[in-house]
């Protein structure tokens, strides 16, 4: 999916924070295959033993265009330092789990607030050209913390846009909904509990978004190639239902309601009515725009002959027009999780 949009990255110097998570390993081994003439991919996270596992599958001295930088987000001069000589930069770091964050609030607005300003903040300073910020179907219409720091998120890199002045950068987000086989999704919970011959459900009506990892990856570098600035791309993918995640991996398998977490939502939105004045289709993605983009709205629409959506437009995993059969999950595992993957 989306890889007639790939831009052209050899001679490129690239940073992605958070760099040692699930995105970021696939991001990772993604442009050292496509761009053998990358300048530099610098991984940027606090976790230092993340960094030496990474170090041993994508070690600095076999590859030269390889960097592990340790610091925090929420740390401005040390990002400031990461960002000399870098041209790209992939902002992936966040703190994610719902119910951590209903916890432990404040932790949760250093990093994924005041983090995405320190990124603007060092963008700003240090040349860049192009950021791009990854966000969550959790931040369209909030009712957590996490989605609501997200949110916020999103409006500070779409903003930022405005007091880039005279230099030559782009700010934009990308949002997309669950990612098959993260860290924390369900997918690989189920197929961990479904080995105990018990699924804990939070609601059988419950449905989310489905994205893999490489075309999580492939729509950051959509974003690379067509963002003008202040844009929130978001793909067309399908959804699931809960209970068929669960008919798929554990069909002989008990089940236990165990209710809706705090914070959780029965179906995930990536685009509300709100947004529908300013989204356009733009074929495999719908694009939400500004309310006053800082470029010409028909030179934009011509070149992507993008399409107004209609007023009242949603998107939402409920009501969506694509679905993952229980056969289809299954098949997916096969690909992307497990290749020896059989239901319990």
């Amino acid at each position: 999916m989306f890889e007639s949009h790939f831009p052209d990255l050899n001679k490129k110097s690239v940073l992605i924070t958070g760099g040692t998570g699930s995105f970021g390993k696939k991001f990772m081994e993604t442009l050292l295959q496509l761009y053998p003439q990358m300048e530099r991919l610098v991984v940027y996270s606090r976790d230092e033993l993340k960094q030496f596992e990474m170090s041993q599958k994508w070690s600095s001295g076999s590859d030269h265009r390889i960097r592990y930088f340790l610091g925090d987000v929420r740390d401005l001069d040390r990002l400031r330092r990461a960002l000399e000589g870098i041209d790209i930069v992939i902002h992936a770091a966040a703190l994610k789990q719902v119910p951590a964050a209903e916890y432990n609030p404040w932790e949760f607005v250093k990093t994924n607030v005041m983090g995405a300003q320190n990124i603007i903040e060092a963008s700003l300073d240090q040349g860049i050209e192009k950021v791009v910020a990854l966000s969550t179907d959790k931040a369209a219409a909030p009712i957590n913390l996490y989605g609501a720091t997200k949110l916020c998120s999103d409006k500070l890199f779409t903003a930022a846009n405005n007091i880039r002045g005279k230099r030559n950068i782009t700010f934009s987000v990308v949002r997309y909904g669950n990612v098959m086989g993260s860290r924390g999704s369900v997918m690989p919970f189920f197929l961990e509990k479904a080995k105990n011959g018990r699924l804990p459900i939070t609601d059988e009506r419950m449905t989310r978004f489905n994205i893999t990892l490489q075309d999580g990856v492939n729509l950051v570098l959509l974003a690379l190639k067509n963002a003008w600035g202040g844009e929130i791309f978001v793909p067309k993918i399908p959804s699931y239902k809960i209970g068929d995640v669960a008919d798929a991996i554990g069909p002989n398998c008990e089940r236990e309601i165990v209710g809706i977490r705090p914070g959780e939502k029965i179906h995930e939105e990536m685009i509300t009515e709100s947004d529908s004045f300013n989204t356009y289709d733009c074929g495999d993605y719908y694009a939400i725009l500004p309310t006053v983009p800082n470029f010409n709205m028909n030179d934009w629409q011509n070149h992507f002959k993008a399409v107004p959506v209609p007023q009242g437009f949603k998107y939402n995993s409920g009501e969506n027009n694509q679905w993952l059969s229980v056969e289809a999950i299954r098949e997916l595992i096969k690909i992307h999780m497990d290749a020896e993957f059989a239901p319990l």
